[in-house]
């Protein structure tokens, strides 16, 4: 996906992927494939931004029982309602963190589901949204929204085991 195309979120069945592929409990799909059998990375970010970005949603999600979800693209000309229907598709709306980034609009929403409420406020929005700023500033994406992650997920409360 190139910045500011516009993403579809569509639940996955488990029956339509291919062999090697499962839908995991966060609503990730992850797979693996035969070697030579890699298809063309067409991906605006670099293998390793796009590990440290996964590295940091596994992370914030595993510490705080939230899945937190980034989006990357055009949002509309009413941001927080199109955040607000992103959020109506993942998995789990209720569970989770959504970090919708506009680059070309320079634009960010950040929206908590309803069953985190009491630990995700507007005031850990806006910490995330301060710790994403500086390093947007410089035109850096990925370091900006992992920043984010871990700032939000580090003032949330953590689950309690």
């Amino acid at each position: 996906m190139a910045i500011g195309d516009q993403a579809v979120f569509v639940p996955v069945e488990q029956e339509t992927l291919p062999l090697g592929f499962v839908v995991t409990t966060s609503g990730r799909v992850s797979g693996v494939r035969h070697p030579g059998d890699e298809p063309v990375d067409k991906s605006p970010f670099s293998q390793e931004e796009r590990v440290r970005m996964d590295h940091a949603l596994t992370e914030a999600t595993r510490r705080t029982g939230i899945l937190w979800t980034i989006y990357i693209g055009k949002l509309s000309a009413t941001p927080a309602a199109a955040a607000r229907e992103m959020l109506s598709l993942v998995s789990d709306p209720a569970r989770t963190v959504l970090i919708a980034v506009s680059p070309n609009e320079k634009q960010i929403e950040v929206l908590g589901g309803d069953a985190i409420g009491n630990r995700f406020n507007d005031r850990v929005a806006q910490l995330g949204v301060s710790a994403a700023l500086a390093s947007f500033k410089q035109n850096d994406l990925i370091d900006g929204l992992v920043s984010a992650v871990r700032v939000m997920s580090a003032a949330v409360r953590p689950v309690a085991i």
